[in-house]
């Protein structure tokens, strides 16, 4: 038995869709502002920031067919959705960012090896001003709704869209900090700083999308089923085992074992079952949950269904051991 995870509303989707086209409009207008800004200074950290720009929209191309396609519904060749695109695209962005970075770290340090040659800084630090508040509020707009909505693709385009935030502010720090002094190796030492921070959220990206892709177990789902599960453990369910959860974008998916006693009439223990199922899924809301209970009798469980060691029977976990110390 399972309770299904409830469908996203049509206006859901639509927020989904606007907010990414949102994000690619603005980053392709992002670009052209900083490459503007780029040529009238000759700026390195100018360079930088315009360059992580390329990467964001190429990043937000991929981003919006990953949520195209983890829209689509199950079918027979993908029986549990296509949502796991939600990580692919994580990755993809994070990766981006990463090769970004490196050349950033490569164009300063060449430019500042070639010589340093600035002009008109203060026009520069203009345009690049309006582009940061610009990327801090479309930032934080994608987080919010992103969190709100349970979607991975739009949190994680948001996260890099508020890097860029952080990026064009440290640059402008910079920029500020060679017109007062006129001291024109700052320009390029804050290009390499603003690569390490790229390099530093690229990597984190990557290593959400690795863990989503690995079914890293997530702590708070964990925490927010086991809280529901032992408000009735031990008592109308004797107790519980072989819970276990995987993220699958918008989704988790999440099978536990409810073990009742033998004088339970069916009836009672299906109903019960399937209350904990809708409270477990409501518990994790606005995330989606696919909750599926497997009902048991206690007595003589051990006998004919060994219990689940981390989804593993505990006579294979015992026979692979005994293998180990063999070999």
């Amino acid at each position: 038995m399972a309770v299904p995870a409830p469908a996203q509303s049509a206006r859901d989707i639509r927020a989904q869709q606007l907010a990414i086209r949102l994000s690619l409009g603005v980053g392709v207008l992002m670009f052209l502002g900083k490459s503007f800004a780029y040529y009238l200074t000759g700026s390195a950290a100018i360079f930088s920031d315009a360059a992580e720009s390329v990467v964001h929209v190429a990043a937000v191309g991929f981003a919006a067919f990953s949520l195209w396609l983890s829209l689509k519904p199950a079918d027979e060749s993908h029986p549990y959705g296509h949502e796991k695109i939600n990580f692919f695209s994580a990755g993809f962005e994070g990766a981006m960012i990463v090769i970004a970075a490196l050349y950033i770290l490569f164009a300063a340090i060449s430019k500042w090896l070639a010589g340093l040659h600035l002009e008109r800084l203060g026009e520069g630090t203009l345009i690049l001003s309006g582009a940061a508040l610009i990327n801090g509020v479309l930032g934080w707009y994608l987080i919010w709704l992103g969190k709100r909505q349970g979607s991975l693709i739009l949190e994680a385009n948001g996260r890099h869209v508020l890097t860029d935030f952080y990026t064009s502010v440290g640059v402008i720090g910079g920029l500020c900090l060679t017109l007062l002094t006129g001291w024109l190796p700052f320009d390029p030492i804050l290009a390499i700083l603003v690569a390490l921070n790229i390099l530093w959220s690229g990597g984190q990206l990557m290593r959400q999308a690795f863990g989503g892709l690995m079914d890293e177990r997530d702590s708070q789902v964990d925490s927010a089923v086991r809280a529901v599960l032992e408000q009735v453990v031990p008592g109308e369910v004797v107790e519980y085992h072989g819970l276990r959860h995987r993220q699958m974008g918008n989704s988790v998916f999440i099978d536990v074992h409810l073990l009742f006693g033998e004088d339970a009439p069916l009836r009672l223990a299906h109903a019960t079952a399937t209350r904990l199922e809708e409270q477990i899924a409501a518990a994790l809301r606005p995330q989606q949950a696919v909750v599926t209970a497997h009902l048991e009798c206690v007595e003589g469980h051990g006998d004919h269904h060994p219990p689940l060691v981390g989804g593993t029977s505990r006579e294979m976990v015992l026979s692979i051991s005994e293998d180990d110390r063999q070999g």
